[in-house]
């Protein structure tokens, strides 16, 4: 499997406002994302559009992870415990017998080939731009400082 050219920085913030998400909303990780290093997108699909409230507290929720000083690692397992663990829907068919899991210490885990920081030290400040909700479907935009 190789590894997607993203932000290190922009890919783990992605990493943790998906599990932030999921957890806020139980909406699962976003099914549509563009991730680049001044700005980014994520979609989700959600049963009502958030508050202000709401989308101040995603917010406030993933910079207290980031300054967390979380350590994320990367892990090989097999298939089967990859399909009995995480969501693997994203996986491509010939993704093969090992899959890569990055782990934010005991917050996140997932499928994924992307790159990443070392430690949630090292992506900065997070700060969602903008949010739009139509037909289900939240699109979030952030950036980092």
């Amino acid at each position: 499997m190789t590894s997607k050219e993203y932000d290190r920085a922009m890919h783990t913030a992605e990493h943790i406002l998906n599990s932030v998400m999921d957890k806020m909303f139980h909406c699962g990780r976003s099914f549509n994302s563009h991730i680049e290093r001044k700005k980014s997108k994520c979609d989700y699909r959600i049963m009502r559009a958030p508050s202000a409230k709401d989308i101040a507290a995603v917010e406030r929720t993933v910079n207290e992870i980031i300054k967390l000083n979380i350590p994320v690692g990367e892990e090989l397992v097999g298939r089967r415990e990859a399909d009995e663990k995480y969501f693997t829907g994203k996986l491509p068919e010939d993704a093969g017998e090992k899959i890569r899991i990055i782990r934010i210490g005991n917050f996140d885990a997932c499928p994924c080939i992307g790159q990443h920081v070392s430690n949630t030290s090292e992506i900065g400040s997070f700060s969602i731009s903008s949010t739009d909700y139509n037909d289900g479907i939240l699109r979030v935009r952030f950036v980092l400082d």
